[in-house]
């Protein structure tokens, strides 16, 4: 029998616009309306950013606060919400670890490489450390995220040293990237999960463009999780353009046929990180 996967939207991402897709969520209402639909054709969690009145990508307390209201309104607590405390070449790591402590959301996404560069001083290292082990303690759910192979093994160098909370191992495994466009390559899926597999981490992809569809269910194949949505691809796998984020779902789960078994909520919570 298949494992359980567990299926998360990334309806909007932070730098995409309605110029890229007329039906690309940028307000707070756009985006629980993606995470109804979302929900009502499989999706069982939203990864989300917000947006400030000129549709920049923002960390901002107040706006995060709203959304994770209005979607508990609308689909209640058992829908998880993870905000992102992504730089954009925006933030720095105090301000992204004053977003956390200020909010205390349940579930929260980190680029581990904003908070712990290659180039660190010690004293970062410490901040950090201190607030991963604080996000622990305070039951947040933190899913690291990772871009590609390097990112993984740099995971678990800085859990080996400490830096990290030793029950950390919920990551989010990126393939390729915005800026020059690189796209993901489903070739790529197999060596990150054997790393991932080997080292018990509990893992999620997500993957840009053409190949995301193809690449995510080689993922469940092999035991990880999906995160999908335009955040990442707007196109199906034939090439065609979404109409909105709850197809991107829909393709997804009707691809996998038999290799999609979804995921109970416990195990969604546990796939974003939850302390146990």
């Amino acid at each position: 029998m298949p494992k359980p996967v567990a299926i998360m939207l990334a309806p909007n991402g932070a730098r995409l616009t309605q110029t890229d897709h007329p039906s690309l969520p940028v307000s707070i209402s756009e985006t629980v309306a993606a995470a109804v639909d979302g929900k009502a054709n499989g999706a069982q969690a939203l990864h989300a950013h917000v947006r400030d009145a000129n549709g920049q990508h923002v960390l901002d307390e107040s706006l995060y606060r709203t959304l994770l209201e209005q979607t508990a309104a609308k689909l209640g607590d058992d829908f998880p919400v993870q905000i992102t405390t992504e730089a954009v070449g925006r933030y720095t790591p105090d301000e992204q670890i004053s977003l956390v402590r200020s909010l205390k959301p349940r579930f929260c996404s980190i680029a581990l490489r904003e908070l712990i560069p290659e180039e660190n001083k010690q004293s970062s290292v410490e901040r950090s450390r201190e607030f991963y082990h604080w996000a622990y303690k305070q039951g947040i759910g933190i899913q690291h995220i990772l871009y590609g192979l390097d990112d993984v093994h740099y995971f678990l160098k800085q859990r080996e040293a400490g830096n990290l909370h030793h029950e950390h191992n919920a990551v989010l495994i990126v393939l390729g990237r915005y800026g020059a466009v690189q796209l993901a390559d489903i070739d790529d899926v197999l060596p990150v999960a054997a790393l991932a597999n080997e080292n018990n981490l509990t893992w999620m992809l997500c993957a840009f463009g053409h190949s995301e569809t193809d690449s995510l269910v080689k993922a469940m194949s092999l035991g990880g999780h999906a995160r999908i949505g335009f955040e990442n691809s707007r196109e199906h796998r034939d090439g065609s353009i979404a109409v909105d984020n709850s197809e991107r779902v829909k393709e997804l789960i009707e691809v996998a046929g038999e290799e999609f078994t979804p995921a109970s909520t416990d195990e969604v919570l546990t796939v974003l990180g939850q302390p146990t």
